[in-house]
């Protein structure tokens, strides 16, 4: 019956979540177009083909990602106050709070930090202040995000005693303090990696909603109940995001979005234990960045490049791909390889000794 009422908490906060967010859009759009929160398209000499592929874009408001943020935080810190408030004696309130220290105060932390940081590089993009009027440099980001990622490993090896990886089939492995910069590499790869996959029109968003579903589906196996009610709150907000942002997008997710949901998914990865997963789960998060950092080889080796452009995306619309084939045909490798997560995480369990 336990077990039960935990899918019902799972799916009421994802539709609650979704309702927010549906609610709150049409104030945040209003705020973004009447502010000229607009993206800056990189230029036709820096980037050419990047530059004749989204010209058009310009102008578009970024920041999206606060109507997935904003949401999962006020659903949670709301449920959670209406569980303690005397105003409000009911049970249903203590049964649907999943605001839990052990469980949900550092994938919820994660989240704002980052995404505060994310909304301050948007608002600097937005306003062409920074190199090439693109916000924050690259470097600056790493080393903002690698101290929020060694924050978290930090809270996982202190003060929840966690030092063992989790190897699917072959069992834990302690790590000592080596857990500490294996946890940072993993979020900070992830968080960058989905920020490389943020280029069309629904293309991340719908990626990290097979991959929070996937990992809320994994931790409701594992009995972490209020862990993948908060993945369920992302999904809600994710769904109401994609709503607004596929082709043609209304507004883009920025790094308010991709950097903290990136962030976030790879702190509820290392909470599952099962990180090793992640890459199969994320898997187009995985060919964006890889096809990034090859194309980044061989020109400095090769003096060429691999690809017309790049992440991936981008060079599939060179060669003629129409943006929403690139995607949907991404949401469906991205839905397969979730599905796969899921199925090898389950015989995992059921295979271990």
């Amino acid at each position: 019956m336990v077990q039960a009422f935990a899918m019902v908490r799972v799916l009421f906060v994802s539709v609650l979540t979704f309702g927010v967010s549906m609610a709150i859009t049409p104030v945040v759009t209003h705020i973004l177009y009447r502010y000229r929160m607009g993206k800056t398209i990189r230029d036709a000499k820096e980037a050419p083909i990047m530059h004749a592929l989204h010209a058009k874009k310009a102008g578009t408001p970024t920041m999206g990602g606060v109507v997935v943020w904003i949401p999962v935080l006020i659903l949670s810190l709301g449920i959670a106050f209406l569980s303690g408030a005397d105003v409000f004696p009911n049970a249903l309130w203590d049964r649907l709070n999943f605001f839990v220290r052990s469980q949900t105060w550092l994938p919820l932390g994660a989240l704002v930090a980052s995404a505060v940081v994310g909304l301050l590089d948007d608002y600097l993009n937005a306003r062409g202040i920074g190199k090439h009027g693109g916000g924050l440099r690259a470097r600056h980001r790493l080393l903002i995000f690698t101290a929020i990622a060694l924050v978290g490993a930090w809270w996982f090896y202190a003060k929840l005693d966690w030092d063992t990886l989790h190897i699917p089939f072959v069992g834990d492995w302690a790590l000592g303090p080596w857990y500490i910069p294996v946890f940072a590499f993993i979020l900070v790869a992830t968080a960058f990696s989905v920020n490389q996959t943020d280029g069309l029109d629904g293309l991340a968003g719908g990626a990290l909603l097979t991959s929070f579903g996937a990992y809320g589906a994994i931790a409701l196996l594992q009995g972490r109940e209020f862990l993948a009610a908060l993945c369920a709150a992302v999904v809600g907000g994710l769904l109401a995001f994609l709503w607004f942002n596929i082709h043609p997008a209304r507004f883009f997710m920025g790094d308010t979005g991709s950097m903290s949901l990136g962030i976030t998914l790879g702190v509820i990865a290392m909470l599952t234990n099962q990180p090793l997963l992640l890459p199969l789960i994320g898997i187009i998060f995985v060919i964006e960045s890889l096809s990034s950092i090859l194309q980044m080889f061989s020109k400095r080796i090769r003096k060429k490049k691999l690809f017309l452009s790049s992440p991936l995306h981008h060079h599939l619309e060179a060669v003629g791909w129409p943006e929403p084939k690139i995607v949907m045909r991404a949401w469906v490798i991205s839905m397969v390889a979730a599905g796969m997560g899921v199925a090898l995480a389950v015989l995992d369990v059921l295979l271990r000794p």
